[in-house]
């Protein structure tokens, strides 16, 4: 074989279409529709929180590897918005229930991607208090700043990236909004770091020059 086609290795793939795709296959099958029990609630909407968890893995496998110097900030950044356009992308309509939690877990996601962003930009104090960050946010989103209110939201994410705790009191008391929402991404973030550190690990066809 020609060492120029040995050479040749196929890129390694974060996150892709059809993963996403099956995904919402899944939430189309799986029929779901919003309960008034919270157990019932729980156990159906699984499947929405499992898709949020498989993005959220897919990107920490990318902040894995910049911070090992895998992949260079810029390849980096152009591997998040790839998977960006892939998970916030119109979905076409399922059911009124199905559509109004896969709405909620791209709101969800895009406070962790703009997270993942702020982090590898370097765009945060790392010595800034989260709790004072979330007011920050919520006090921007009340007076309509949902730019700003973003911008605060993708702070917290890059200093829990870094292992610093979302505050659990700050958390509870949470206003019912689109920060809360871009918050559960953050605290997706957290859970995914918390839970498991595979994301750290590389097979030996990760290790080929991504950069």
């Amino acid at each position: 074989m020609p060492e120029q086609e040995m050479n040749q290795v196929p890129p390694y793939e974060f996150y892709t279409q059809k993963r996403w795709e099956n995904w919402l296959g899944r939430a189309r099958e799986s029929g779901f529709q919003i309960k008034e029990s919270e157990e019932e609630a729980g156990k159906e909407s699984a499947i929405f929180v499992n898709m949020v968890d498989d993005v959220i893995l897919a990107c920490l496998k990318v902040i894995a590897r910049f911070d090992k110097g895998m992949l260079s900030r810029e390849k980096a950044l152009e591997i998040l918005a790839e998977i960006r356009d892939i998970v916030l992308s119109e979905v076409e309509p399922i059911s009124e229930d199905i559509n109004l939690m896969i709405d909620s877990v791209q709101t969800s996601l895009m406070g962790a991607l703009i997270a993942f962003e702020c982090y590898i930009m370097g765009d945060y104090d790392e010595g800034a208090n989260i709790a004072e960050l979330v007011k920050s946010a919520i006090e921007a989103e009340s007076s309509d700043n949902l730019e700003l209110a973003l911008d605060y939201t993708a702070q917290c994410g890059a200093l829990v990236l870094k292992g610093k705790s979302l505050p659990e009191e700050v958390m509870v008391d949470l206003p019912y909004g689109i920060v809360a929402e871009w918050l559960d991404g953050i605290d997706s973030i957290s859970a995914a770091m918390l839970g498991s550190d595979s994301y750290k690990e590389f097979d030996e066809e990760d290790e080929e020059d991504i950069v």
